[in-house]
This record gives structure tokens, sequence and C-alpha cells, in this order.
């Protein structure tokens, strides 16, 4: 009996569930860490890192691509993404975004397990608007079928029903009502900058490519957890 072979024109929409199990995986190095009494800049940076390294640093390369195309002026933008080169202004864009990102999880110390897998997941459900309502500016690019397969807001069903089960169990299950309350604003509010980010890019740069894809992911989950270090801070 032949194997199935899996198609993956339309993988996208899972791309929010591969956030999670990366927010997990950093998640649960932090905890484990956390057992080993390592100090939290350690744990920060160790989390990025691992971040990065599960990614391949595909969604950082993207914004630096996008960051230098953004910096060359509205006649330049494309080329200037598809330079392997890097610019002045995408080293800046990268330092920035880590260096907040570190600090974030800093702030957020002991609510970081629960932060990193919710910022991961908004992240990259951030792409699917991008994927959806921009045309892609490079036709024959590598990512291109992500939007020529795209169905629309029917490509973010997987990702609402998990969204509702996770609030749902938040309500129902005896979680801390000085956690609940943060977490489940935290999930709402992170709403705005999956819709914003991608949005401003596309409208900067009249579509979306495979490197603003990954910008719209890095600032989203950058924005995210500084968003959650905030509202944490207030219990």
């Amino acid at each position: 009996m032949p194997w199935p072979k899996p198609r993956f024109q339309r993988i996208a929409r899972f791309a929010p569930f591969i956030g999670l199990v990366i927010g997990a995986l950093q998640s649960g190095l932090w905890i484990f860490l956390s057992f080993l009494n390592w100090p939290t800049i350690s744990k920060a940076l160790l989390a990025i890192a691992l971040g990065t390294l599960l990614t391949g640093g595909l969604h950082l390369d993207g914004l630096i691509d996008t960051a230098d195309g953004l910096a060359a002026g509205k006649g330049k933008r494309l080329e200037a993404m598809r330079d392997s080169r890097v610019g002045a202004i995408g080293v800046q864009a990268l330092l920035i975004v880590i260096l907040i990102q570190i600090a974030a999880l800093i702030k957020l110390d002991l609510h970081s397990p629960i932060a990193l897998p919710i910022a991961a997941f908004w992240a990259r459900g951030s792409q699917l608007w991008a994927i959806g309502h921009f045309k892609y500016l490079h036709p024959t690019g590598m990512a291109s079928f992500h939007s020529k397969n795209a169905i629309g807001w029917q490509d973010l069903k997987p990702s609402l029903l998990v969204l509702l089960i996770a609030i749902t169990s938040l309500i129902i299950c005896p979680v801390d009502s000085n956690l609940r309350l943060p977490i489940i604003a935290g999930i709402g509010l992170s709403l705005f900058p999956a819709f914003l980010v991608p949005h401003s890019l596309g409208i900067l740069l009249g579509g979306h490519s495979g490197d603003s894809y990954g910008a719209s992911l890095v600032i989203v989950e950058t924005i995210i957890l500084l968003e959650l270090a905030f509202i944490f801070q207030a219990i």
C-alpha cells in the first residue's frame, strides 16, 4: 500500500501551531534553566538563541533585508531587499529587536514561559494576514506558493479554534486569578500588532515577499513580548 504524499501548498495556515511548538520549547528551556538556578539574563539569551536555531535565523534575515529595503527608498526597495549584502539599517534593526526582546524577557522573568508561546503563536498568525490580503511581490519567488494557495479568512479557522479553546480553558480551569486576567488580556491585545504590523508593511512595500513575511513575524513577536511585560507588571 503506497504511503500518502503530503501536500504543502497550504501549510501556512498551520504556522501558528508551529509557533506554539517553538514557544513551548523555549518555555521548556526556560523552566529547565530555572531549576538549575541560572540568572534571568542567561535564560533570556538562550531562549532567543533557541528560537533562532529552530528557525535557522530565516525570519531575522527577512527583517534585515526588509529594513534595508525600506531605507533604500521607494524606487529601490525591492532591489535592496534582494541584495545579499547586509546594510547598516538592517544591522540596526536586528540589534534593536534583539535588545528589546532581551529586555522584555528579563522584565517578564517568571512569566516568560507563558509569554513565549503567546508571542510565537501570534507572530506566525500575522503572516496569514500578509499572505491572504496582499499580493506577492516576486511572482516566481520561493514563498510565492503561499499567496497562490491562500483562501482568505478561512486559513485562520484552525488558529481561531485554538484561541477559543485556550481562552475557554483559562475561564473554566482553576487558574490563579492573578494570572487569568493578564493572560486573557495578553492573548486578546496581541491581535492588534498581529494585524497592524503586516498590514503596515504591506502598504509601505506595495505587497509582501518572503523577507517581509519574516520581518512581520519578528516585529510582531517583539512587540507582543514587550506588551506582555507591561501587562504582567500590573500583577
